[in-house]
Order: C-alpha cells, then structure tokens, then sequence
C-alpha cells in the first residue's frame, strides 16, 4: 500500500505562493465548468458596411504559438501583427516533442540548423509505456526532445521581425466587428483594421467560448506535476504508465521526461464533465502521495523548481469551424488534436505547413467568407476515432469497475499494438491513427483477447460504439479517396483559382484525416 504523507499541496508548494495563487484560480475555473456556471462572452459582432481603410492582412492574436503562424505568413510577404497580452516569452519548462516534428520549423524557414540545435535542451532514449502488471514497451525517438522555449520564441520573434512583421507585446484582445471587406479588431492599445483575424488564444479563448456557446465539454484532461532536482535516475522516460487501480473513480496515468534542470513528472486523468469530480488541488494531492512509490524518490530530497497544471476540454465537434467570415481559429484555439493529447506545441506544428499554404491561397485569392475558412479546419476521422480510447480510459461517476480493468485493457492493445511494431505503434504515440495500423490492432485484440473485447462494450456503453463506428467508416473512406484525389493534381491546376483552393483544402483533409502527412523517424 502507498503510504498517506499527511502534508499537501500547500505544503510542497509553499515556497511557490504565486503558484499556489495560480493553481487555485485554474481551480474555480474548472469548477465552474462542471457546475455549468460558464458564462457566453459576445465579443465578435458583424456588420454589414465597408471600412473605410484596411492597414493589415492578418492579424494574430495569441503569441505564444500564433508567433509561428505569424512568421510564416510575414515571409511569404502578408502585412502581419501579432498580438500578445503580456511579454512574448517562452515559459521555463521545455516543451517535448519528437525531432522529425521540430525539423519542420527548419523546413519553414524558421529556424536554422544552428538554432534548432541551440532550441534543444534536452534528449533522452527510450521511453516506457506500462499499464499495472503488464510487460513495459520501451519506444525511442518518441516525444525524447525538450525544447528550450525562451530560446525558441525569441528566436522566432526575431525571424518574425526580420521577415517585416509587426509585434505589439502588453496589448490584450478585447473585441471584432466582421464587416464585409475586413475585421476590426479593438485592443486595449489601439484598433487594427485586417482581412483576417487569426485566432491562437488558446482552449480559453474568448472567441471559442461564444462560437461554443456555452456548450459542456464531452471530455477533459487534468494535470497537475513538477519539476524537481534530486532524482537518482533521469535518464529514460514515461510516455503513459499507471501503476495503480481505480481512485476517486479515476484512472491515474503518468508522464515523465528528463529536464535541463531536473525531472519532470506529470499525473493526469481523464473525465468528462460532472459536478462531483475531482478538483485539480485534490489531484495535486494524491500527486505528493503517490509520487515516491512512482519514481521511488523521498520527497524530502526533492528541490521542487516549478509547479504545472490544467485541465484541457475537448469536444467531438471538432475542430472548431467560426460561423463568422475574415475569423479563424489555429492550434488549441481550433481543437485540431485528439482527446487524448494536450495539444499545444505539438499540434501546432504538426499542421503549420497546411495552415500556412491554406492562409496564404485564401488571402491571395480572397476565400475569407465562413465557407471557405472553414475548409482550413475540416473534419478529421482518424482524430474522431480516439474518442473510444479516451471513453475506454476512463470511469463514470455512477460506474462500477473492476480496479484493475482499465490497466488489463490497456496493457492489453498497446501490447498487441507493440508485436504489430513500430509503424503501427508509433504514429499513435503521436497523435495520428492510421487506418490499416488501427484495423490490424483491433482484428488482433479481437481475436487474441475475446474476453477483454467483451468487458469493453458495457464499459464505454453501446452509444459510444455506435458514435465512434461512422468515424472508423469514414477514415477507411478517407484512406480509399487519397489516393484518387492525389491523381487528381494535374487537373486541378486547369480550374479557376478558388476553386483550385478548394480542391487542395479537399486534398488537405484527406491526408491529414488519414494520418498520411505523418514521418515517421527510426
């Protein structure tokens, strides 16, 4: 048994009191969306008349990651701005992510050789995945790269700069009025008058929050975790581990990277949205309790450097398309990555070079109505599908479960999913599911562990089998079209220019919704 150390989290993070604060704020939010007191901002308003001038052709709201977007665009020679409430600053936690992914800022333009290498804090191999007794699968090359993101971002604002865009740092967001030619976007500094409003805020964004109209998330991830000096052994991973049953009704999974200065680990869970759920300091507790058995480490012996939480809605109705024109959502803001990732750093890059191409053809040829926008941010199958794998690893309030059954299931297929090897598994572990990779994955669990099949249906309840059957119907058509849309490309170059944009937007989907933009590295 994990013995119960009585100190909590305002003990460990006591010496962290702006933390704390911050910890508890993020709290009341999450409550608030499971008491459904989420309130509907009505902050983007259209109108039907001209402006009389328009000074930009993109404006980015969102720094952090919308910096990418913006440097992209600003070197391809669109007059950009970015918006940013604070600093642009990279926070001093790394970012992880697999190298073949970071190589795309290289192939953009956006960083050298030389600055990708100085991006580059920390690499380690391999990486275990582990589900109670089941035998550990060891991967390498699997999100092993921590990423500096002060360097990154001041790196990126200086291509940004250099490329002639335009940063307006300490300027906050704070409406837009859509008319017909343009958006007017009103800051607390000053109002931008741009052909497109791009929207990077984020999850939280407030744009998000109107066009979602107050909608209940269909699932959310928690995570609390650390990064703390004083481990003896750092030199591996942990993608995904869970080492103990069913708590609080919550299955409890863990991450774990080396870091430049320590080791970070992580405890997440995923839930949907009920008014009884667990709360993010309560998370923070069993954290402190079940840390030393995880990393086998006297917290006493820890140096506790900084503290990293939230939680992550999602929706199957995703990604999000804006139902107003000259406005899009990029990155978190756009729900483009599957519920059973943190989105972010990742996602963004892994659609930057589609996102980029896609902006800049409907600037040029004016596909900037809701229509056409939303063609940037189609439907993906093979992300709708993972939605069965986050029901499959989670429990309901009400549900009674096995303790040890979500572990069996999931040592189970990523076991399968490993004697498949490296191109079944590996994608996955990035957030692309592939057709024949998930096909075989589930003839193999079907017709090697039966019984396990049978415990699953009545855990994730007939629905959600019958929602997840036409999205494993509509990748497998989405896998038979690419190719014949591919053969298409020589034809397209003879249609007029919009639609020209519409059959690349078409040709986008379906690569990206089958997971065949993906690169896999050794």
């Amino acid at each position: 048994m994990v013995s119960v150390d009585s100190r909590n989290t305002a003990h460990w993070l006591s010496h962290l009191p702006q933390t704390l604060k911050g910890l508890r704020a993020v709290d009341d939010r999450w409550k608030q969306y499971r008491m459904g007191n989420l309130t509907v901002p009505q902050i983007v308003t259209t109108q039907t008349s001209q402006l009389a001038t328009i000074d930009w052709d993109a404006v980015v709201c969102g720094g952090t990651l919308g910096i990418m977007i913006g440097a992209t665009l600003a070197q391809r020679g669109w007059r950009v701005v970015v918006l940013e409430r604070g600093v642009l600053r990279g926070r001093d936690q790394e970012w992880n992510i697999s190298r073949h992914e970071l190589n795309e800022l290289v192939k953009l333009g956006l960083l050298t050789e030389a600055e990708l290498k100085t991006a580059i804090a920390t690499e380690y191999n391999p990486a275990r995945i582990q589900f109670g007794d089941s035998d550990p699968v060891w991967v390498r090359n699997v999100l092993n790269i921590g990423v500096d993101p002060v360097y990154l971002l001041e790196t990126l604002k200086q291509t940004f700069l250099a490329a002639g865009g335009t940063l307006a740092e300490q300027t906050a967001f704070k409406g837009a009025t859509v008319h017909t030619d343009g958006v007017e976007v009103q800051t607390d500094q000053e109002t931008f008058r741009t052909r497109l409003l791009i929207d990077a805020m984020g999850h939280f964004s407030p744009l998000v929050q109107q066009a979602r109209q107050g909608s209940t998330p269909d699932g959310v991830c928690l995570v609390v975790g650390t990064c703390a000096e004083g481990y003896t052994a750092n030199d591996t991973g942990d993608l995904i581990l869970s080492f103990t049953p069913v708590q609080r009704q919550c299955q409890y999974f863990w991450e774990a990277f080396p870091a430049r200065d320590g080791r970070t680990t992580y405890l997440f869970t995923y839930l949907d949205i009920h008014p009884d759920r667990i709360g993010l300091e309560d998370l923070f507790d069993d954290y402190w309790t079940l840390l030393p058995d995880y990393q086998q480490v006297d917290l006493d012996h820890l140096d506790i450097k900084r503290a990293l939480f939230g939680f992550f809605p999602c929706y199957r109705e995703s990604p999000l398309q804006y139902p107003w024109g000259r406005v899009l959502p990029v990155g978190d803001s756009s729900g483009s990555q599957s519920p059973l990732s943190f989105g972010g750093f990742g996602a963004m890059i892994r659609h930057l070079a589609r996102l980029t191409q896609g902006i800049d053809e409907a600037l040029r040829q004016d596909c900037l109505n809701a229509r056409d926008l939303s063609l940037l941010q189609p439907y993906q199958p093979n992300l709708s599908v993972t939605w069965l794998f986050q029901e499959s690893m989670r429990v309901g309030m009400d549900q009674t479960l096995a303790p040890d059954q979500i572990n069996r299931i999931l040592g189970t297929i990523f076991g399968d999913m490993a004697s498949l090897g490296e191109a079944t598994l590996k994608p996955f572990l990035q957030d692309v599911v592939q057709f024949p990779a998930l096909t075989k994955t589930l003839l193999s669990t079907s017709v090697n562990h039966p019984a396990l099949v049978a415990q699953i249906v009545p855990q994730v309840g007939v629905g959600a089998i019958a929602r997840w059957l036409p999205h494993y119907s509509a990748l497998a058509a989405y896998s038979a079209l690419y190719p014949l849309a591919q053969s298409l490309r020589p034809l397209a170059k003879q249609l007029p220019e919009k639609q020209q944009y519409r059959y690349y937007r078409w040709l986008d989907a379906l690569q990206y919704g089958t997971g065949s933009d993906y690169e896999g590295a050794s």
